[in-house]
């Protein structure tokens, strides 16, 4: 067994980080994008996200090989779910099963909490996509919905799995309606 050690993603991770997507889009439901992007692309993702305020995080091994990546990233575009974020977690092949994705996920889930999220979303490609679902309810997400035949890959056709968890106060209380979280609206002002 190895420690997995968790830091923020640097440019020099992106093309572990290609090279894990590019499985992950080639054979795998996860994504429902059908051409790879290159290093170029991810890159300008990883930056766009990181600029935006939200947390982008690596899992290496003591060898700092890179084993799995995850970030939050805006659930939806318009101010009202400011509040709300979507999470993305992507595990090498080598290190599936290990608890990369869990230990991954928790320290992002943390992470966004204390930006001041109060909802984190999942949008898990396939209803076959188990183990994600599993991971996802050990951390506490419950199904929220599923969209039935919602993309076309692999010849087959595939549903789009919702699944939602609250962070910190979730619902419970308002937000402060200006601490935003992230840096995504901070530079809006309230009417």
């Amino acid at each position: 067994m190895f420690e997995l050690i968790i830091r923020d993603v640097v440019a020099e991770d992106i093309a572990a980080i290609t090279a894990i997507y590019r499985e992950a889009v080639l054979h795998g439901t996860a994504s429902f994008e059908l051409d790879p992007p290159d290093e170029a692309e991810m890159l300008m993702r990883m930056e766009a996200i990181k600029d935006a305020g939200f947390p982008y995080i690596v899992g290496v091994d003591d060898n700092n090989t890179l084993l799995g990546y995850a970030y939050a990233s805006t659930f939806r575009g318009r101010p009202a779910y400011r509040w709300c974020c979507e999470n993305s977690v992507y595990i090498d092949d080598k290190a599936q099963g290990q608890g990369v994705g869990g230990q991954l996920m928790a320290e992002l889930i943390a992470r966004c909490t204390k930006l001041g999220f109060r909802q984190m979303i999942s949008v898990i490609g396939g209803a076959a996509h188990i183990a994600s679902m599993r991971l996802h309810e050990k951390l506490g997400f419950y199904h929220i919905g599923k969209m039935p035949a919602t993309g076309f890959k692999h010849g087959k056709w595939l549903d789009s799995v919702f699944m939602q968890l609250s962070l910190g106060e979730g619902a419970d209380t308002d937000p402060d309606l200006d601490a935003y979280p992230g840096t995504l609206y901070r530079q809006k002002t309230k009417p």
